[in-house]
């Protein structure tokens, strides 16, 4: 098959005739939009068979999803949408295609959220009247904060609803049939990894349209890349216990990369290349990603 696109984790495959296309989750990893020059083992597989948990569950559900087969242990067979990077290009007419923003929801204050909040970007009235003097990192939102991001643009940028529905050929009752779905499917998932000592904090999903313009959920979801887990019986005391690939925003952030990368955005200067993750840090990794997908689908890797 030919290969139509290689991503920072993802490689996707043409499937000769047909509209179709396969997902291979490789064992690449990336964050703050940059690749890491590091790979993880058996991170592909660990995404891809947790993505195929929660694509089965929503099917049950009556949820649309773009997901057809489960090829390999890190690969799926999906069904094809196009992705057209010019804004102008994607109309209320056009079908078959991706939307080109990320969806977020959090359930949790936790990071880079808990930094727009203590610095002002958040109002009080946006978190369900939360104190922002007195709000600390864990805590729990009294209300799910749901904002959009742009997907096909080189770093993500937040958007407004206005402007998501703007680029994204929808109106906004498409997307409050996305903010419905997200939440019905946010429901299953935080009654899910509840029940095997979890605690959902927040995530992201894309979606697409079919060929009739009805919305599917596409990409992977409810993962380690996708999704942040804390594990709820160091949160009981005022731990967090990451359980996603926030162990890995940690460190650069505690090496100063991070800083450092957002300062050279914001001064339109030169990325600093990013390090390799160290040996030991490899292998934490691997053990988060392996302890997710056995938490979240009860199977042993």
């Amino acid at each position: 098959m030919k290969l139509i696109y290689a991503g920072s984790v993802k490689e996707l495959y043409q499937v000769p005739g047909k509209d179709e296309i396969d997902f291979q989750f490789t064992d690449k990893i990336s964050v703050f939009d940059k690749p890491i020059p590091s790979l993880i083992p058996n991170k592909g597989e660990t995404l891809c068979r947790t993505a195929v948990h929660w694509f089965e569950k929503a099917e049950d559900m009556g949820i649309k999803t773009h997901f057809l087969q489960h090829i390999a242990p890190n690969r799926i067979r999906v069904k094809k949408v196009d992705i057209i990077r010019d804004y102008d290009k994607i109309s209320t007419q056009s079908i078959r295609y991706l939307v080109p923003c990320e969806f977020i929801t959090r359930y949790y204050v936790a990071g880079s959220f808990f930094d727009r909040v203590k610095k002002g970007g958040i109002a009080s009235s946006e978190i369900g009247g939360m104190d922002i003097k007195t709000i600390k990192y864990g805590d729990k939102l009294p209300q799910p904060f749901f904002e959009t991001t742009t997907k096909l643009e080189r770093v993500d940028r937040k958007i407004d609803f206005d402007e998501a529905v703007k680029i994204s050929g929808i109106d906004k009752n498409t997307l409050n049939q996305i903010r419905s779905i997200i939440f019905r499917l946010d429901e299953m998932i935080n009654d899910e990894v509840a029940h095997r000592g979890l605690i959902h904090v927040d995530g992201k999903k894309e979606f697409g349209m079919d060929e009739n313009r009805n919305l599917m959920i596409i990409d992977v979801f409810g993962t380690a890349d996708e999704d942040r887990f804390w594990d709820a019986a160091n949160y009981a005391h005022n731990e967090y216990l990451e359980l996603s690939k926030e162990v890995v925003r940690q460190y650069y952030r505690g090496i100063g990369y991070k800083d450092a990368l957002y300062e050279a955005r914001e001064k339109g200067k030169p990325e600093p290349d990013i390090p390799p993750l160290p040996d030991d840090m490899i292998s934490r990794v691997t053990d988060v990603y392996i302890s997710i997908y056995e938490k979240i689908t009860g199977k042993k890797f």
